[in-house]
């Protein structure tokens, strides 16, 4: 019986090696560096490349990469009986003009979905939970906050039974937020809506994936967690 044929490596037309190129990526996604910040801290290490193939990189390769660390984790956590989701928008200006992301975060504050409209009525929060509904499955629960447009989704989805509205209930969502924050003043905000939903996608699994709660652990128990995370993206795509 002939072996199934491994997938080609993305990376296969490039002189650069897979190692350089997934450094590039998460040093860009995962930390608040500009493109010409990411080539700097690469010339130390005696990598000479340009900004403009740090842009090209992870405009090519972060979506790949982002799509694979988020079919492993949510294949692990897909069947939890109590798997809880929390939503919660923001505002994010483009251009001067106000859009909103929305977010799905699950019971251990790791993104699920991230859209960006124009507005946040009803029709904007149906999109946005069937988006998530479709690739993730149903929840058990579904913490929001007192915005309508969620009440009025999920009476149409049928729904209702499972939302929970809190005045504190959703700081997991809300805290949720900051990396994102700290990440879009670096890039000094967005210009468009595609470049917008394009890093909030990427952006919200490679901080996940490296995100070890490190305030939570002991240091021996950190560290092998962050030898596993670095591992795991190494393998990534390989």
């Amino acid at each position: 019986m002939p072996r199934p044929k491994k997938p080609a490596s993305p990376c296969r037309y490039f002189n650069s090696s897979p190692e350089i190129i997934r450094l590039v990526v998460m040093m860009y996604v995962r930390f608040p560096l500009s493109l010409r910040n990411v080539e700097d801290r690469l010339a130390e290490r005696g990598i000479d490349i340009c900004h403009e193939t740090v842009r090209d990189w992870w405009n090519r390769f972060g979506p790949l990469f982002a799509a694979d660390v988020g079919r492993q984790r949510v294949s692990r956590i897909k069947g939890f009986r109590q798997w809880k989701w929390h939503l919660d928008e923001v505002y994010v200006k483009i251009n001067g003009e106000m859009h909103y992301l929305w977010r799905a975060v699950d019971q251990e504050g790791e993104a699920l979905e991230s859209y960006v409209t124009k507005t946040r009525d009803k029709k904007a929060a149906l999109r946005f939970m069937k988006k998530a509904l479709k690739r993730h499955g149903s929840p058990a629960e579904i913490t929001t906050d007192g915005l309508r447009s969620y009440e009025a989704a999920m009476s149409e989805l049928g729904n209702t039974d499972k939302q929970e509205v809190g005045r504190w209930a959703n700081n997991r969502v809300e805290n949720s937020h900051l990396p994102f924050r700290r990440r879009e003043r670096a890039m000094l905000r967005f210009r468009q809506t595609k470049s917008l939903q394009k890093f909030a996608s990427v952006h919200h699994n490679v901080h996940d994936h490296f995100n070890l709660d490190r305030h939570l652990i002991d240091r021996k128990t950190y560290k092998a967690n962050r030898s596993a995370a670095l591992a795991g993206w190494q393998n990534l795509m390989a």
